[in-house]
């Protein structure tokens, strides 16, 4: 079993940058696809990004390509989300996910964000202002 703890969010204004951690212990996280999902006040839950530990393979949402950029580092056992000229809509409390299955994950986080992962973090903050 893992356990997931983001951290890194905060206030930060339009166009900054903010980078988010997904440390997990446990287990390793090679074992698992990671994936980013994110809710904002009173909207439905929306996946954000993914990874394969295991190959490098990444997916991103349409709405944070070429702005955001995922990254694991297994000698710190953490996956990473960097977000780059970050919007006024990016505020939201951000989760990150661990599953064993990449497919199962991709189709999480493309389709289904209120679907099953096999773990959860608690989420951290993110506001931008305008």
């Amino acid at each position: 079993e893992v356990q997931l703890v983001e951290s890194g969010g905060g206030l930060v204004q339009a166009g900054g940058s903010l980078t988010l951690s997904c440390a997990a212990s446990g287990d390793t996280i090679h074992n698992y696809a990671i994936a980013w999902f994110r809710q904002a006040p009173g909207k439905e839950r929306e996946g954000v990004s993914a990874i394969s530990v295991t190959d490098g393979s990444t997916y991103y949402a349409t709405s944070v390509k070429g702005r955001f950029t995922i990254s694991s580092d297994n000698a710190k056992n953490t996956v990473y989300l960097q977000m780059n000229n970050l919007k006024p809509e990016d505020t939201a409390v951000y989760y990150c996910a661990a599953d064993h299955s990449w497919p199962h994950t991709v189709v999480t986080v493309k389709t289904t964000p209120k679907g099953a992962m096999d773990y959860w973090g608690k989420g951290t903050l993110v506001t931008v202002s305008s």
